[in-house]
């Protein structure tokens, strides 16, 4: 035989071996879609999740299909694909003609499309870290030089390591994680370790300044208290403060840091939500002092990121640059998950340095070529008015396709000066981008033409003002009012104007906006009264007052804000702006708002406005020119004008102007006092945490008297029934005392069982095997406090190492089975199968073992071989309640209620023409019942943890 003919063989061979071996692991685990994926040198028990009878089916399978006799010793030995093929030639005769190391050309290529049929932020990663884990997905910024580069598979690796140790920590399923961490790695690893690890992420944002530390704090615990937060991340510095978080939030077990998780060591549990499952919970920004927490599934964000790029034809030759705060959507969801999803380059730096130098954004589009970029319109500002011509030397904008103009009110004058001010450094008007969207629609709702540029529309103040008419102004018309096009709602999103008894408005008319899409989300976390408030039918309200024009969409204003006086409505930002351009005045602090007037029963004009004028003639001259400015745009001038300090006007995470919250500073009378010593606030927070922290004692020191009261009743129970069981003549008897035992245990425990299908236990001289789900090491006694019948448990063969245990065990008439020696553990199932048919029944829990980590996962297929092979039927039973009483890894009980549901006979389908099929069919019913039943999700398509 020649050496092609030889390698032709071989390469035949291995497409067989592997086709075999990857018909073999769907048939096992069918959720896990591996199609195609199984290589040379992927572990048999590890990577593809065949057990020791799976192993016995797959040499089956081998030996028919290739017509040789394997060595027994190949059986137990064989780790790999590779192992069972060097195997095969050898008895075949023929010899391999590859090195190991071309593994990666003989496996099967992957037929999944990417991106598409992603579910979830989690598979998003998965894709991107399987295919290009060295890919350089976030680049931080430095002004010279190349900074830190994450890449998808550090992104993987590490946010996995932050999982296990918030496993470790004891982080349950859905329960929230609040980020506390500035713009760096850590954050990344923190959101997808949440994520992996079954948590909800929450950002929120690090205290500003120290004479807001009060306010700030307060802020964040009611965010903390209503998420019901378990876990705080934040950096080292930040810890101490952190901790007067802890002691106003009574579900926050833990401030910690990335390195501490990063500690960890131990198993972890890769969590497998759904695609409708809670991906994070988004804060709004909170301009009314009620921050609400925006519930994003997994399905809303990819519909949403998906929806923006096809927008503007996103594309991994992409580069975005963003400097955008994470905690904020437009930065987390617009920039870094968008950036995930579609593979550009993210250039990241924090906020702060954009602040403090705002040239250093525009020299990071240059240095890095961006295409895409992002901001609010006050950034624009900035760059108009804070950075001189000398720092922008040699600055080349012309990279830029898009840069977003959006989360806040655009104003037509800063897109206008900036497009005309750049456009002599290559900054191209069509890239300006005006967008509109909000939190409750994941981000984007509407999105102009690409390529066109911004449109602004010129409207008539009168009929506006008064009627809500955006009627189109001549340009002679000084007094026209400006509004700028945010484009078309995104596809597959609608919008509609309504005005009363939400009847949809014809063009051009002011009223709410109300949109519905994919994006939408469910409603504000634990708000049932917000949430309803919110949904209009199958429309939703985005609190924002608009206007549409040949389809597009004008924002005019909250909603909330609008001001009404005399007949006429006075929208603050006009006024706001204006009086920021005064002389004297700081530019985007200014608050304009109503007060209520108990008097006159009308609304009062307020103009808060900070300077740094001391002099007193100089600050009558700036109220007397805030007036006339109000008059002018009002028709009449403000009923009080206060000139505050500097950081008295309170502003969201996002820039936004609080006038609920000055309205409330106002009206309270504590506008223009100074600002409570960082020590006093401090001694504030720790006494307003001290009655939290007092209840968190009370119930931890309940909870450590109950676990010890718990142990004591066991070990009591359990040293009786050790003793009675011993000498007891039949294994009748022995089984009546431990099964009266254990129930005395469950009530004296204050855990009450709760049995359901007693009556579909076959009668006593019928034997069965009885399957159920493993959750808590309580789940034995649980099922000899639920079954009235003797039962042989099946149980792992390490248990026997100790003396008394093998001595017990032997009494109550346990079959042990090798879970590591393969060739033992097949003799051990051949046991167990005679014991069957010896009319023994037996309990088995077919997952064997269990995790920190709530979900069903994949079944030995032992106890289904042994049903079949027997012809006894199998007894499902699904247990409820046992992993939060105690949990694994844990020795703490606690209190708790626990289900037993058993479930009718199923019988092995006698109808199927080979074994094999009976086999899965039996366990894939079996399974089926128990997953409706147990209360938890499904986690088969994980890989097996064997």
């Amino acid at each position: 035989m020649s050496r092609e003919e030889t390698t032709s063989e071989t390469d035949k061979a291995v497409i067989r071996l592997l086709d075999l071996v990857q018909t073999l692991a769907v048939e096992l685990h069918p959720r896990q879609a591996r199609a195609g994926s199984v290589g040379l040198d992927d572990s048999l028990q590890r990577d593809i999740g065949i057990d020791s009878l799976g192993r016995v089916e797959l040499f089956s399978r081998i030996e028919s299909s290739f017509a040789v006799s394997l060595p027994e010793g190949v059986f137990a030995s064989a780790e790999t694909p590779r192992d069972l093929l060097g195997a095969i030639m050898r008895v075949s005769g023929l010899k391999l003609e590859f090195t190991p190391r071309q593994t990666g050309e003989l496996k099967l290529e992957s037929v999944t499309a990417a991106g598409e049929d992603a579910k979830t932020l989690i598979d998003v990663l998965d894709w991107h870290a399987s295919r290009n884990p060295d890919r350089p997905h976030i680049r931080f910024y430095q002004d010279d030089g190349n900074g830190e580069v994450i890449s998808y598979g550090q992104l993987r690796e590490r946010a996995t390591a932050v999982a296990r140790g918030l496993q470790q920590q004891g982080l349950q399923s859905g329960q929230a994680v609040a980020l506390m961490l500035p713009t760096s790695s850590d954050y990344f690893y923190s959101f997808f370790g949440a994520l992996l690890a079954g948590g909800i992420p929450v950002p929120i944002y690090p205290p500003m300044r120290p004479a807001q530390l009060e306010d700030h704090l307060r802020r964040q615990g009611n965010i903390l208290k209503n998420c019901r937060a378990a876990f705080l991340i934040t950096v080292p510095e930040a810890k101490r403060l952190a901790q007067l978080l802890r002691s106003q939030v009574e579900s926050l077990n833990a401030v910690l840091t990335v390195d501490e998780l990063n500690r960890a060591d131990g198993d972890f549990l890769q969590a497998s939500p759904g695609a409708d499952d809670l991906a994070f919970i988004q804060y709004t920004s909170g301009s009314t002092g009620n921050p609400k927490g925006v519930m994003l599934s997994h399905a809303n964000l990819l519909a949403n990121i998906r929806a923006d790029g096809q927008a503007i034809r996103a594309d991994s030759s992409d580069v975005f640059v963003s400097w955008l705060p994470l905690y904020h959507d437009l930065g987390l969801i617009g920039a870094w998950l968008g950036s995930l999803y579609f593979a550009p380059q993210l250039v990241l730096m924090s906020p702060l340095a954009f602040l403090t130098r705002p040239q250093r954004w525009l020299w990071a589009i240059h240095q890095h070529r961006a295409t895409l970029s992002a901001a609010p319109n006050f950034a624009y500002e900035l760059c108009l008015n804070k950075i001189d011509d000398a720092d922008l030397e040699g600055l080349d904008l012309g990279s830029l396709r898009v840069t977003f103009n959006g989360a806040e009110t655009v104003n037509p004058e800063s897109v206008l000066r900036f497009c005309d001010r750049f456009g002599r450094f290559g900054f191209r008007r069509e890239a300006m981008f005006p967008v509109y969207g909000l939190a409750e629609c994941s981000l984007g709702v509407s999105f102009p033409p690409l390529g066109r540029g911004p449109r602004i529309d010129r409207v008539q103040r009168e009929p506006f003002l008064r009627d809500g008419k955006a009627l189109p102004s001549e340009d002679s018309q000084d007094q026209a009012l400006q509004f700028v096009a945010c484009g078309y709602p995104l596809p597959g999103h609608e919008v509609r104007i309504v005005g009363t008894a939400d009847r949809e408005l014809p063009e051009r008319r002011r009223g709410h906006l109300q949109f519905r899409g994919p994006s939408t989300t469910s409603g504000y976390f634990d708000k049932p009264e917000e949430s309803r408030r919110l949904r209009h039918g199958d429309w939703l309200d985005s609190g924002d007052l608009a206007y549409i024009a040949e389809g597009e969409i004008y924002i005019t204003g909250r909603s909330k804000d609008l001001i009404i006086r005399a007949g006429r409505n006075i929208f603050p930002d006009e006024i706001e702006g204006a009086v920021g351009e005064l002389t004297g005045i700081r530019k985007g602090r200014v608050a304009v708002f109503a007060s209520d007037d108990p008097r006159s029963a009308t609304e009062r004009l307020i103009v808060l406005a900070e300077t740094h004028e001391q002099d007193p003639g100089a600050r009558q001259a700036l109220i007397a020119n805030i007036n006339q400015v109000a008059s002018d745009l009002s028709q009449g001038p403000p009923d009080d004008v206060l000139l505050a300090p500097p950081d008295t006007v309170l502003k969201t995470s996002s820039g936004k102007i609080r006038r609920a919250a000055c309205r409330e500073l106002y009206e309270t009378g504590q506008i223009g006092k100074r600002h409570r010593s960082l020590w006093w606030q401090l001694v504030r927070l720790w006494f307003a945490g001290l009655l939290p922290r007092l209840r968190r004692l009370g119930r931890e020191l309940m909870e450590v008297l109950f676990a010890g009261y718990s142990w004591l009743v066991f070990v009591i129970v359990a040293g009786l029934e050790f003793l009675l069981v011993l000498p007891m003549p039949t294994l009748a008897a022995r089984w009546w005392v431990m099964h009266r035992g254990a129930r005395l245990l469950a009530r004296a425990c204050g855990a009450p069982l709760a049995i359901e299908g007693l009556e579909n236990l076959p009668p006593l001289e019928q034997p069965c095997i009885i399957v159920a789900n493993h959750a808590s090491y309580i789940d034995a006694f649980v099922m000899v406090a639920a079954m009235p019948r003797p039962v042989s448990f099946l149980t792992k063969a390490e248990l026997a190492s100790n003396p008394a245990m093998r001595l017990f065990l032997k009494r109550i008439g346990a079959e042990l089975i090798e879970r590591f020696d393969i060739e033992r553990g097949v003799a051990d199932a051949q046991n167990a199968l005679q014991a069957a048919r010896g009319g023994r029944s037996l309990m088995v829990f077919a997952e064997g073992s269990f995790s920190r980590m709530p979900g069903l996962m994949p079944f030995y297929l032992g106890a289904f071989v042994t049903a079949v092979d027997a012809g006894l039927p199998v007894i499902p039973v699904a247990i409820r309640g046992t992993r939060s009483i105690l949990r694994p890894d844990s020795w703490f009980p606690r209190r708790g209620k626990i289900g037993v549901i058993i479930g009718p006979p199923i019988e092995p389908d006698i109808s199927a023409p080979d074994h094999w099929p009976r086999v899965l069919k039996l366990r894939d019913t079996t399974r089926g019942f128990i997953l409706e039943n147990c209360g938890e999700p499904d986690l088969a398509h994980e890989k097996p943890l064997l």
